[in-house]
């Protein structure tokens, strides 16, 4: 390249890949051996359209075959699982099982002729290991386990929660290890993300109680804590108990927005998983995500929507925000990767 155009030499070129075709990462990493010594890529590939080149991804070739990029970051890729888990949970956009280096299937191995390999030698399937991009170990937790051995876990996980936060988890963790027989990482996570979204509350879920069936119409009896400090109740019918169960929260919040998204997954496996569920809501143009985590997936599904009534409430009270068309960003681009020779 810098024989055809020998100015070059002193730029940086800077590559922009979308995953039109799925082909987001591989252009990028072409690119570097093209010359380019900037690589525009988002979390988890969100984007427009299919989204833009996966940071992850990106950040994980380079590292691993240094010789054929000839390139190196200055990323701490030890928290790279655990930055896919925070942007999942604030924007609302679940993390595909299967999606490379950050699934939570990218490290698993259920096959008799993988964990056969995997025993024998982890190099057989695996190119990395969990620990490099903040993964977390198979470790499992179980209701013998103490405080300490959860403390421990949560700051091997990148979390420190101390005095009043960390027995507020440590009581959902032993309510949770008594309903399944292991708590694994995810669980963990999904505990920590409760506990933390919910200092912050404007509105506060007290009590659902839900009836349905065949025969039955979908009914929600709903108690929240609202801003007054009072608890109310409220009670609604809907099409299935997911929409009884928001229609009796709209009565009591009273907040006009449109749920524009419902996504929900198992945590975990067994009949004893935590599900977990994330919505967006949108009012006014703009949009608010909500994640809720719970072995009742009613109660999961509950959690979430307060959870986005919630921000939704504080940017009320903020007042109106700055658009992105009203900012002018100078310097390296938001998401962007640069790499030194």
């Amino acid at each position: 390249m810098y024989v055809q155009v020998p100015a070059l030499r002193n730029v940086v070129l800077s590559v922009h890949c979308h995953n039109d075709l799925g082909l987001a990462t591989a252009n990028s990493l072409v690119s570097v051996l093209g010359g380019a010594r900037q690589i525009e890529t988002c979390v988890n590939g969100i984007g427009e359209r299919a989204g833009n080149a996966a940071l992850e991804e990106v950040a994980m070739a380079t590292r691993l075959h240094p010789e054929v990029y000839g390139v190196t970051t200055q990323l701490d890729h030890s928290q790279l699982y655990r930055t896919s888990r925070l942007v999942s949970q604030l924007t609302g956009m679940l993390v595909q099982p299967n999606k490379a280096v950050v699934g939570a299937n990218a490290f698993a191995h259920h096959s008799g002729i993988h964990q056969d390999g995997m025993l024998k030698d982890r190099r057989t399937f695996e190119i990395m290991e969990p620990g490099q991009v903040g993964a977390g170990s198979t470790l499992v937790l179980g209701k013998l386990s103490g405080r300490h051995a959860l403390r421990d876990r949560l700051e091997q996980l990148g979390y420190r929660l101390d005095g009043e936060e960390l027995q507020r988890a440590f009581v959902r963790f032993k309510g949770l290890a008594d309903r399944k027989r292991d708590v694994t990482d995810r669980d963990l996570e999904a505990i920590v993300a409760d506990e933390r979204q919910g200092a912050e509350e404007t509105f506060h879920l007290e009590h659902l109680q839900v009836s349905c069936g065949t025969n039955l119409r979908p009914t929600a009896t709903v108690r929240m804590m609202l801003s007054d400090g009072l608890s109310h109740e409220a009670v609604s019918t809907g099409d299935g108990p997911v929409d009884a169960t928001y229609r009796a929260i709209d009565m009591l919040v009273q907040v006009k927005a449109e749920l524009e998204e419902f996504a929900i997954q198992a945590i975990t496996e067994g009949m004893d998983a935590v599900g977990e569920v994330s919505v967006r809501l949108r009012q006014d143009g703009a949009l608010s995500a909500g994640h809720g985590a719970d072995t009742d997936i009613l109660v999961a599904a509950a959690k979430a929507y307060v959870h986005a009534l919630n921000r939704l409430a504080t940017r009320l009270a903020e007042g109106p925000r700055i658009t992105p068309e009203q900012i002018v960003v100078s310097g390296t681009p938001t998401g962007a990767v640069s790499a030194a020779t």
